[in-house]
């Protein structure tokens, strides 16, 4: 290679070094601040995350020590005076505080709580069906057995959470109304039902040998 090459190089690479400065000038901010931004919106997801699982962790701190509580009366006190972090903290608050009215013999205003919890449209729809559910289930509802029948039909669809649950008690308003046989249809259908929970399974089982039936399913 000539010296006349080699200055050439030397005075090209010299350019290119001259034109980097000059781009890392004008535009390295923009790196620095995706840099930044990066950086900083990383704290800010791990900081939002530390203050949401210690506002969940403090919201359970104080239902247990509300539940400390000797008398159903002072733990419903104790329990209204926690404000939830979230909308589903508050439903899930709403069901504690209804078992704990119940248990202090007020019915009616367990099953208005929860009927409340059931028609809250900014809830999701397990939080709203498990409300229903629970307020359907109460000896207050005001509504007929034909009504719950109802309302446990729509409860009762493919799919839905409940779905179960729904049956079961689709299969009391059968025994309620005097219709064993169709009692023991659903509770049968129910015992062969691969999603079946043990507990709903003995409880499908008692009733079927209550009502003098025979178990099909194995």
């Amino acid at each position: 290679m000539s010296d006349t090459d080699s200055f050439i190089e030397e005075v090209t690479e010299e350019v290119r070094r001259d034109r980097l400065f000059a781009l890392m000038r004008r535009y390295g901010w923009i790196a620095v601040a995706a840099v930044l931004l990066l950086v900083g919106g990383t704290a800010y997801r791990e900081y939002t995350r530390a203050a949401e699982a210690a506002k969940a962790q403090a919201f359970g701190d104080a239902i247990l020590t509300a539940l400390e509580n000797d008398e159903a009366a002072d733990r419903v006190s104790a329990l209204d005076d926690i404000a939830a972090p979230t909308a589903e903290g508050a439903a899930v608050l709403d069901m504690l505080i209804a078992a704990e009215e119940a248990l202090a013999g007020n019915g009616t205003a367990a099953s208005e709580r929860l009927n409340g919890a059931a028609t809250d449209g900014d809830l999701p729809e397990i939080y709203r069906q498990i409300a229903s559910f629970k307020a359907l289930t109460r000896p207050e509802s005001p509504l007929s057995a034909d009504e719950r029948r109802v309302a446990f039909e729509a409860m009762a669809t493919p799919g839905a959470p409940l779905r179960l649950l729904a049956e079961e008690q689709l299969a009391l308003l059968d025994i309620e109304a005097g219709n064993t046989d169709a009692a023991l249809s659903r509770l049968n259908a129910l015992l062969s039902d691969a999603d079946l929970t043990a507990g709903l399974r003995r409880r499908a089982s008692q009733l079927i040998v209550a009502l003098g039936g025979e178990i099909e399913a194995s």
